[in-house]
């Protein structure tokens, strides 16, 4: 072979693959993990998927929703030690954008601060008037 067809790697090409006396070898999987994909923005994929995800705009209750609303909270206070289960539609904001969305919340009713505008509840649950969007209960059968 002449100087021009040897290539810089022919003193080694043929030597064998070189096994450490001192460490133990590297499993497959682990040699496959160095060359796996990796994140190079951090965050991105949750910041799409948080784009991604949807919220829903508040509802504004038309005047005749609001007063039924109303009578049903008022038909339930003045009923409140024989109050049943009740089920609440409310509205709850989104922390990260806007909208948010609806949710049920069941119990009973303890009371009401006026001042505040918050419905408490026996086990402790408190709802802002403002973000309930409708009540039912079996005890408003016979109110409509």
């Amino acid at each position: 072979m002449s100087k021009d067809t040897m290539s810089k790697y022919d003193d080694i090409i043929n030597l064998p693959h070189h096994v450490s006396s001192k460490r133990k070898p590297m499993s497959m999987m682990n040699r496959a993990a160095q060359f796996a994909p990796f994140a190079a923005l951090t965050g991105h994929s949750e910041a799409i998927n948080e784009t991604a995800r949807i919220t829903s705009a508040r509802q504004n209750l038309s005047d005749e929703d609001l007063s039924r609303l109303s009578r049903k909270l008022a038909y339930a206070l003045s009923h409140a030690s024989v109050t049943p289960v009740m089920t609440f539609t409310c509205f709850v904001p989104d922390k990260l954008k806007s909208g948010g969305e609806y949710i049920e919340i069941h119990g009973i009713v303890k009371r009401l601060d006026e001042h505040s505008r918050i419905l408490h509840l026996h086990d402790g649950t408190k709802i802002s008037l403002d973000d309930i969007s409708d009540v039912n209960s079996p005890l408003f059968n016979n109110l409509e």
